[in-house]
């Protein structure tokens, strides 16, 4: 089985791939302070209580955008399992995707698993839209090319930001409010910063089909994606898995000595 692990800036995802299949499912909090012993300790109770033995697991695979975590999650794969991780990123991507058109080294793992993923899932043209620390859009072009990306705040990174900022205003659910004027503070609110990441999101796909000159498909992902997606007019699916996906695909391919 794989071990593919996604290292995001709020949320580590881990995911255990019994082929194209996940097996098992978990989220973490992002703690860059963490000790490889603490990391040890998590990684070792999830594998218990889902009853997995350790030898069960013959690759490893890591996509991180928080440096300091990724020497150990490295070190840990090791000790674990006797494997050395394979690093997500545009180089063990390889040509399983044209990124030519963007400056290749300023490409996150997280957005080349997203794309890659997209592409390999979905086709071409698509656009993934990734709901999380930062809200990042991928393109597609219809000719399964990179066509380059959009980097926006994320939705809770904004209401944290307010939060901070305004004193007496109160932590509020993410959830539809179900009308467009406020008739008090928390669906004030709930207006403000859920329609507006949306209606943000939509705009913005629709900028993106009138610069290439047609409509795509338009997969979400990240932790809010379920919340969200709902409410928009041009998501047409969600994949709260697909950058999991996305590793195990450059995974794969590398395997095959393709990368």
């Amino acid at each position: 089985m794989l071990l593919a692990i996604d290292v995001g800036n709020t949320q580590t995802t881990i995911g255990l791939f019994d082929g194209s299949e996940v097996r098992n499912l978990w989220r973490l909090h992002t703690n860059p302070q963490s000790s490889t012993d603490e990391l040890h300790i998590q990684l070792h109770g999830l594998f218990d209580i889902a009853g997995v033995p350790h030898d069960a697991v013959d690759g490893a695979a890591l996509a991180t955008v928080v440096p300091a975590a990724t020497h150990m999650w490295k070190k840990v794969c090791r000790e674990m399992f006797g494997l050395d991780a394979l690093m997500i990123n545009v180089k063990t991507a390889g040509s399983m995707i044209d990124m030519s058109a963007y400056r290749r080294s300023d490409l996150g793992a997280d957005r080349v698993a997203d794309a890659v993923a997209a592409r390999e899932l979905y086709g071409s043209p698509v656009i993934v839209v990734d709901f999380g620390t930062a809200t990042n859009m991928e393109i597609i072009d219809k000719d399964g090319a990179f066509a380059g990306g959009i980097i926006a705040p994320g939705v809770q990174s904004s209401m944290n930001a307010l939060f901070s900022r305004a004193a007496l205003l109160p932590q509020v659910e993410l959830v539809d409010p179900k009308v467009a004027i406020g008739r008090n503070t928390v669906k004030a609110m709930q207006v403000g910063i859920v329609y507006g990441e949306i209606d943000r999101v939509d705009g913005l796909v629709h900028r993106v089909w009138k610069q290439l000159g047609y409509e795509t498909k338009v997969i979400s992902t990240g932790g809010l994606a379920g919340n969200m997606s709902v409410l928009s007019s041009t998501i047409s699916e969600v994949n709260t898995e697909l950058t999991l996906h996305g590793i195990r695909i450059i995974f794969e391919n590398n395997q095959k000595g393709q990368g």
